[in-house]
């Protein structure tokens, strides 16, 4: 089936995708994150004791899913294309400030359509910030950036990071390598083969119906095209039923799992997210996807997002959960921060720098 056939198919394919979630959610994923590309590399890079906060460390099975569905179903469709070249150091960059600026609000833009689908206001405040970071990135475009051209490249170097990735799954799977949360987000989980399927027919449908929540963005503002939003409508529409059905739906600003309600560092970190997601050519899901077909190029900013996660927890860059207060603890306001507010700042002072630099008039 052609998912980019017409919007049918399309919000078929969003539909599909939130069924998938759905059900990641109710086998034991955490909630508000049934699928969250920048925890679940974060909990991954945690499980390989690249960070050691031990309340989000777990070989995520959807990660390396999402990588190798995308590579299956790109090379029985005949799509895989190897490519590299483009701008390597820059994509590693962008994909670190994407990571920054996720677990600055707590999510990736997938998280956040999840938990707008769950009721939680501060991921409408922080879609404010996504929204105007993917314009300031399409202004950027229209002023001439690119990340300059990927070249056809041997095939067997596209094949790496899904190598990679089932090399890691069988490694969590048979050896004491990696550590697991016992408490906490990364002690939440579906169970290993269901995760994994999950992550492979999200990739698959994914790569197949080339969603981007970015390039969704980026498509109504510069070409009025309105077809991935459909895609977003299908997960948006699927989530909020099974939130209703289950009783996790919460239409407020507190009260919610793994958030906080710092609102400024809510817009501002999405806005780094949306902003990057731009110029990097897709946001971390789609990078993921675009990884998994051949994309080099998007491998690379896949271990800017993981090295990204390790600075996060191992230089208190990431937002702290807001929590009440309890009879042996004081309220926890959450949010970011001294460190992670200066990393926002300096992130979208960089995404500026790399948008707007003035061009080499030779390229």
């Amino acid at each position: 089936m052609n998912l980019t056939a017409n919007k049918k198919t399309l919000a078929l394919s969003g539909v599909l995708l939130g069924a998938i979630a759905a059900v990641l959610a109710y086998m034991g994923n955490p909630k508000n994150m049934a699928m969250c590309i920048a925890c679940f590399i974060r909990d991954t890079a945690g499980a390989m004791k690249l960070h050691q906060a031990a309340v989000v460390q777990y070989v995520r099975p959807e990660i390396i899913g999402i990588i190798c569905g995308a590579f299956l179903i790109a090379v029985v469709t005949k799509e895989y294309r190897s490519t590299a070249g483009s701008s390597p150091m820059v994509r590693f960059v962008l994909g670190m400030i994407m990571m920054i600026g996720s677990l600055a609000f707590l999510g990736c833009p997938l998280r956040m359509v999840l938990r707008m689908a769950a009721g939680d206001l501060n991921a409408y405040v922080a879609l404010i910030g996504f929204v105007a970071g993917v314009f300031t990135g399409t202004l950027a475009l229209k002023r001439g950036f690119s990340l300059g051209r990927a070249y056809t490249v041997d095939k067997a170097s596209g094949t790496i990071l899904p190598i990679a990735m089932v090399v890691l799954f069988v490694l969590s799977l048979t050896t004491t390598l990696f550590v697991s949360s016992e408490k906490g987000p990364g002690s939440m989980h579906a169970p290993v083969f269901i995760a994994l399927i999950g992550g492979l027919l999200f990739g698959a449908i994914a790569q197949k119906c080339r969603s981007c929540f970015a390039g969704c963005v980026r498509d109504i503002i510069l070409m009025k095209n309105y077809d991935l939003l459909t895609i977003v409508g299908g997960i948006f529409v699927v989530m909020v039923i099974y939130n209703i059905a289950t009783g996790n739906f919460n239409l407020s600003f507190t009260g919610q799992p793994v958030a906080h309600a710092q609102h400024i560092w809510n817009i501002l970190g999405m806005y780094a997210v949306g902003f990057a997601a731009v110029l990097a050519g897709g946001c971390p899901l789609r990078q993921l996807v675009l990884a998994g077909q051949g994309s080099s190029d998007s491998a690379v900013t896949f271990l800017g997002l993981f090295v990204g996660a390790a600075f996060c927890h191992n230089f208190g860059l990431a937002g702290v959960a807001a929590a009440a207060a309890t009879a042996d603890a004081p309220a926890v306001a959450g949010g970011p921060g001294i460190n992670g507010q200066v990393a926002v700042i300096a992130c979208i002072v960089i995404l500026f720098i790399i948008g707007f630099m003035p061009k080499n008039k030779k390229n």
